[in-house]
């Protein structure tokens, strides 16, 4: 049996004979005296149905009732009676109903018909053949209720505000209100009204649990007041809203009408900027499918008031769509020696590039119009070596128009793809606008610092650039914003980027790479006196005849006051030293009309002392050092590898900032000479007697990769036979514990630099051979190359016979220890 609360509810009466029912378990909906009302009968209540409908057809219910938080909304505190039934609450004043009819439908589902008949109070619920049953007392109103003058008071009120609601509200039936009018009691009325209204569940549970009539008419007439207020409330916005509706349908009908007059007086009263668009429209070229988006754009903007927000939205739609250059394309330069001459004028060096475009000029002249695609190159290289400006060459070269969009930092895709129009203020992307700026379809199209792309929650840029850049795909390339494929395949579009490694892998697959490497001195000096020392003259109000650059002067800057692999900061440079001499000119010191010749002490002068220190490579290398070669950002570099041994206990220390490649490869060369140092005298026990050192100096900046490896190993070497190098010898390469000697990279700029440091003998790797066949002619015919496969190469090529004689004269080290064992 369920446990019973002792909650009092007022209006339940002397304790009567008990009855019992089935118990019809449900929440929904709140059934009322007097009401019929369809119910679904789940699995839980069929034992129960099934019972009753042997038996007298009724049913007692007692509604679940709602949380406390639904319940503390009520219009008044009051007090309920409620029982737990099933981990649930349950009111303790319910509804006695009677199954009407039962209806079974094909899918199993079973429908009852049930009339509210009387308020009940729960006594008890028993359980018997596993039907829940319940004790009930019939809650009935006293006939003094009925024949109460307040409560007859109450009830003409309620028929008052029922019967106005009922005009507010359509949806009552007239039955409904007819039997309204003729209850026959207070109770009846209250529920027929209770059970008409549109309340909320924990507003019927107070109601069904009210037996007393004038509590119950006093909740009632809060609750027809309350839906009073929001009827009058919403027919108020309604009519409102209504009016707005009128005045524009008149302003409609008003327009109509003076257009008609307009047209009856023979005056043109159409839409001015209609008759532009349909102008423009017929003066401008456009392919079938936009043709037809732009005629049914234009048939919906003649409807719509030019007041309307639709109304600029739609013509400023139109007016991309006619912006754009569908079919404008200008006439490609085909001449590849005209174009050649183009490249060298703005250009020194760069011929892979120049190869390239000159490569792509001949197949447009071998192919015909419709099958002509545009490559799209990458150009990849340090800063300041020309690959933005080599795009306004390459226009110029081909007689295109150029574009440029900077990438840097866009983390959004509509950047590339547009937003929709749907949005305020959208527009299309940068593709399309930066096409609708350049006028033709067949632009040189630059996306600068692609490798400098960002993601975020609004999207990837990258990834929305792969159609972009594909030439299988840019031929239908949709914006956000249009709608409508855009054939992109005749743009002539070029990347540049510093580094290669941020750019994702997909987007690097549908580019064509090209490195550019930073330049020699040669050819840093050759751009100084082509290019830069004129532009420079020029920007800073000077004449040419007033200043002349000497060559040493330009390359004092070169190697003292720059370290980059570009030009621009020697640009910079040149540009500083034409200003203090326009100061100098300002201010008397030096003639107008005097030509000022610059010298490197008239750089030192002007500039004050030198920033950087050339690589100079030491001629006398004692033994246990060796010279080695690193690439940089700003170029090559020569590197330094010292070695010493003092007693210990076979440790092997690095420093000077070594990165974890670089300390691994040192580890491998330390392994490999071990293995190989019996050869040369050297017994087990002088490594078991020593620690090694082995330190690359400027400590302060950080090195790292594998291509020091031969350098470390000869320098070991050189410091066990206690023999130095060949001098001005410079290396490079990574070694195996194997000895074998592999390729590596940055062979042009750690050539250079070498040759800069004055090294005359450079051993590089065998597998590297290819790279320096691609070097300068200034650069290989000052140097004397030596390529190696495997350490025992690498160490004949490092030791000449010279220092080798010199070897009795002073003795290894580790040959010493020996004899001292003997």
């Amino acid at each position: 049996m369920a446990e019973s609360s002792n909650i009092s509810v007022t209006g339940i009466g002397p304790v009567k004979p008990e009855q019992a029912a089935p118990l019809f378990l449900m929440r929904d909906p709140v059934i009322f005296p007097y009401s019929l009302t369809p119910l679904l009968v789940d699995e839980e209540n069929l034992a129960a149905l099934r019972q009753t409908m042997e038996r007298d057809r009724l049913l007692a219910i007692f509604p679940e009732l709602p949380g406390d938080e639904e319940l503390g909304v009520l219009p008044l505190q009051v007090t309920l009676k409620l029982f737990n039934y099933r981990e649930k609450r349950r009111s303790g004043v319910g509804i006695l109903v009677r199954v009407v009819k039962e209806l079974n439908f094909p899918d199993g589902s079973v429908r009852i018909l049930v009339r509210g008949l009387k308020r009940i109070f729960c006594h008890a619920i028993e359980t018997a053949g596993g039907v829940p049953s319940a004790r009930y007392v019939i809650c009935n109103e006293s006939a003094s209720e009925n024949e109460d003058t307040e409560n007859k008071a109450r009830q003409k009120s309620a028929v008052a505000a029922f019967q106005e609601l009922a005009g507010a509200m359509p949806g009552i039936p007239e039955e409904l209100q007819v039997a309204v009018l003729n209850a026959e009691s207070p109770g009846r009325l209250a529920d027929l009204i209770s059970d008409a209204l549109n309340l909320n569940y924990a507003e019927k549970i107070l109601l069904l649990s009210m037996t007393d009539v004038r509590r119950r008419f006093e909740v009632l007439a809060i609750l027809m007041n309350r839906e009073l207020e929001v009827l009058k409330l919403g027919m108020k916005i309604q009519s409102e809203v209504h009016q707005a509706m009128s005045q524009q349908q008149r302003e409609f009908f008003l327009r109509e009408q003076l257009r008609t007059i307009q047209q009856e007086l023979g005056e043109d009263s159409r839409n001015p900027d209609i008759i532009e668009i349909e102008e423009r429209l017929e003066s401008t070229e456009l392919p079938p499918h936009v043709l037809e988006v732009v005629r049914k754009e234009l048939s919906r903007l003649e409807v719509i008031p030019q007041a309307a927000p639709e109304y600029h939205i739609a013509y400023t739609y139109i007016n991309w769509l006619l912006d754009l250059p569908w079919c404008i394309f200008t006439e490609d330069r085909l001449d590849c020696a005209e174009a050649e001459k183009v490249l060298d004028a703005d250009h020194y060096g760069l011929e892979d590039v120049k190869q390239r475009i000159l490569e792509f000029l001949a197949v447009l002249q071998l192919k015909p119009d419709d099958e002509r695609r545009a490559p799209i190159l990458c150009l990849v290289g340090p800063p300041g070596v020309g690959k933005t400006s080599l795009g306004q060459s390459i226009a110029r070269a081909m007689n295109r128009n150029f574009i440029r969009v900077s990438l840097g930092g866009v983390r959004d895709e509509a950047e590339i793809r547009g937003h929709r129009r749907t949005y305020v203020g959208a527009l299309p992307g940068r593709i399309i606008q930066n096409l609708k700026k350049a006028g033709s379809g067949n632009p040189v199209f630059m996306l600068d610092e692609i490798d400098k792309l960002a993601s975020d929650f609004r999207g990837d840029p990258a990834s929305a650039l792969l159609e972009v850049l594909d030439p299988a795909q840019n031929n239908s390339f949709n914006d956000h914003y249009l709608e409508v494929d855009y054939d992109l395949s005749k743009v002539f579009f070029i990347a540049t980027a510093n580094l290669l490694e941020t750019i994702p892998g997909p987007l690097q697959d549908r580019m064509e790479i090209i490195r550019l490497p930073g330049y020699t001195s040669f050819e840093k000096r050759e751009i100084a006196r082509r290019y830069l020392v004129g532009r420079q003259v020029k920007a800073n109000g000077l004449k040419a005849k007033q200043v002349r650059f000497q060559l040493g002067a330009v390359d004092e800057l070169i190697d003292h006051y720059t370290r980059e692999a570009g030009v621009r900061e020697l640009e910079r440079c040149i540009g500083q030293v034409c200003r203090r001499i326009a100061r100098r000119i300002v201010e008397g010191k030096i003639a107008p009309d005097e030509t000022v010749s610059v010298t490197p002490a008239f750089v030192q002068e002007l500039l004050g002392a030198r920033k950087f220190l050339m690589d100079e490579a030491d001629a006398k290398l004692g033994p246990g050092c060796a010279t080695g070669m690193a690439w940089t950002s700003c170029g090559g570099v020569i590197l330094p590898v010292e070695v010493i041994s003092l007693p210990g206990k076979g440790g092997l220390k690095l420093t000077g900032s070594l990165g974890k490649v670089m300390q691994e490869s040192a580890e491998a060369a330390f392994s490999l000479v071990r293995a190989h140092a019996a050869g040369w005298g050297i017994g087990p026990e002088f490594f078991a007697e020593h620690d090694f050192h082995i330190h690359v100096p400027d400590g302060a900046t950080p090195k790292d990769g594998p291509s020091a490896g031969v350098t470390i190993t000869m320098a070991l070497v050189s410091h066990l036979k206690n023999e130095a190098l060949r001098p001005r010898l410079a290396m490079t390469g990574e070694i195996t514990l194997r000895g074998r000697v592999t390729a590596v990279g940055g062979i042009r700029e750690k050539v250079i630099a070498a040759l800069r440091a004055g090294i005359d003998t450079v051993m590089l790797p065998e597998e590297n051979r290819k790279d320096a066949l691609e070097l300068p002619e200034e650069v290989k015919s000052k140097l004397e190359f030596h390529f190696v496969s495997d350490f025992a190469e690498a160490a004949k090529v490092a030791f000449s016979p010279a220092r080798k004689r010199a070897k009795a004269k002073a003795p290894a080290p580790g040959a010493n220890r020996k004899e001292k064992k003997r």
